[in-house]
């Protein structure tokens, strides 16, 4: 039988009919189906240690890559330490409401050997806050926790917290080895610790490649359902422990007039490196990618102290590091990739804060409507939405805060507010403050307060109408110091 042109083309159309009909539900479905959330957050990783930062020594070709298909921050800021920061992001309030101002074991026990007593503060992330997991669970997404967890006791874990599932979370800050078995003593008292959840391994066997091994099952696990993967790296915190062929590498790379001179920490972040590389791969391979937001951050500053005989690393420009309220101390690297939203290769100078991200994810998965699963709680975040659509457009706010009432080897108790370009730090033994203009001295070598008094006062008022409107516990005057 013989068919004319005419023939042709009406029997390929009906054809295209009938495949559309019956395609039209899938299509509807995918559509309809909320985007997955990868967050991916470093440990301790510097504003300057990431190749799209300024990295001199470090390597991080995978990083640079979602930064040029997403949006680079240049501006965005965590917490000083760890635990306050992990806080903040999943509950999207500050660390100073929470209470939640130092890492988990420096809450549980308060020294008094200094000119100040630091204020008490919560050990456990209260099961009454509300997290990004809770909400995304309650709209029908798959929610895993995969590394670091550093906010509770076994009462107060990730499957407390919204949770499906846990691998490797505890209440340590950091693991004993890199290297496997991952168990081990740690610290001056050789407490033992351990990583739970990764099953049999052998020598060689590095935590962040097996953490990393965990969270590509999950994915491919995950199948057609929406998910939630919290990944938490240990790297680049201490121990500092690279693979010795990367750490031989970096050594041979040295040269005078480095910022960064740590072979060790180079390798670990280029262990970071290579586990984000093999996320984005997968949801490259899975077809994935255009429907997930991916998100990189670190939980504060580099750590700018010594470990094994060495500095571990340097925020250059920024002053200071982990610990401290100075730019070294608080501003991190962050990278968001959303298809469809953000703009490939966009740099973001608006400064943002940690808390951002849990009204971001909840608009960006539909849930900020008044129908959706929505906190009590007041939140202290924005949604970042707008700057993700227009990375030079602006947040309706004005100022952003940070509390450390707490000692550390960078910094005595100390606060900060930053308006605008300014930014005002007020340190609590003495009660001195300092001012700097962040765009002209972003490295903060030239203290202003005394040449602007009346700038420094009317943002000094700011920081304590704050302390007053979120509750921020104050350090207090120790009767039994005695001056050495």
């Amino acid at each position: 039988m013989r068919f004319n042109a005419m023939e042709t083309r009406l029997g390929w159309r009906w054809i295209l009919f009938g495949a559309l009909v019956m395609l039209a539900p899938h299509l509807a479905f995918a559509e309809a189906r909320p985007p997955n959330v990868v967050f991916i957050l470093a440990d301790d990783l510097g504003w300057s240690d990431v190749g799209c930062y300024g990295a001199d020594l470090h390597e991080t070709p995978h990083i640079d890559r979602l930064a040029r298909e997403g949006v680079r921050f240049t501006q965005a800021y965590a917490m000083p330490v760890c635990s306050p920061t992990r806080a903040a992001i999943l509950t999207g309030r500050h660390a100073a409401r929470l209470h939640y101002t130092i890492w988990r074991e420096g809450a549980l026990g308060v020294p008094h050997d200094q000119p100040l007593v630091p204020p008490p503060a919560i050990a456990d992330l209260p099961a009454s806050e509300v997290t990004t997991a809770e909400v995304l669970k309650g709209a029908g997404y798959l929610t895993f926790h995969v590394g670091k967890w550093h906010l509770g006791d076994a009462a107060h874990s990730p499957e407390t917290q919204g949770f499906d599932l846990n691998i490797g979370g505890t209440h340590w800050g950091a693991p004993a080895t890199y290297f496997y078995p991952f168990r081990g003593p740690s610290g001056s008292a050789g407490e033992f610790r351990y990583v739970p959840g990764l099953g049999l391994g052998k020598p060689g066997d590095y935590l962040d490649d097996r953490l990393t091994d965990e969270a590509l099952k999950l994915i491919d696990e995950a199948r057609d359902r929406p998910f939630f993967l919290n990944l938490c790296f240990h790297v680049p915190h201490t121990p500092i422990e690279g693979k010795a062929r990367l750490v031989e590498h970096y050594q041979s790379k040295l040269k005078p007039g480095l910022h960064h001179r740590n072979p060790g920490y180079a390798a670990m972040v280029q262990i970071l490196d290579e586990n984000v590389g093999r996320v984005l791969a997968k949801l490259e391979q899975r077809r994935l990618a255009d429907h997930t937001l991916v998100i990189f951050a670190s939980d504060n500053g580099g750590y700018v102290n010594t470990n094994r005989g060495l500095q571990v690393t340097d925020n250059f420009p920024l002053r200071s590091g982990k610990g401290s309220l100075y730019e070294g101390g608080i501003r991190v690297p962050l990278i968001v990739r959303m298809p469809g939203v953000t703009p490939p290769g966009a740099t973001c100078d608006e400064p943002v804060l940690c808390t951002d991200f849990f009204p971001t994810i909840r608009e960006l998965c539909g849930l900020s409507g008044s129908s959706q699963p929505a906190p009590l709680q007041p939140l202290d975040g924005l949604s970042l939405v707008p700057l993700l659509k227009q990375p030079r457009a602006s947040l309706p706010r004005d100022a952003l805060f940070f509390h450390y009432p707490h000692y550390y080897p960078t910094t005595t108790p100390v606060s900060a507010v930053r308006c605008g370009d300014w930014k005002l730090l007020e340190y609590f033994e003495d009660n001195h403050v300092e001012l700097y203009s962040l765009r002209d001295d972003p490295g903060e070598k030239h203290d202003l307060a005394a040449a602007q008094p009346e700038r420094a006062a009317q943002l000094r008022a700011r920081l304590h109408a704050w302390w007053q409107e979120v509750g921020a516990q104050l350090p207090q005057p120790n009767p039994a110091y005695r001056a050495k």
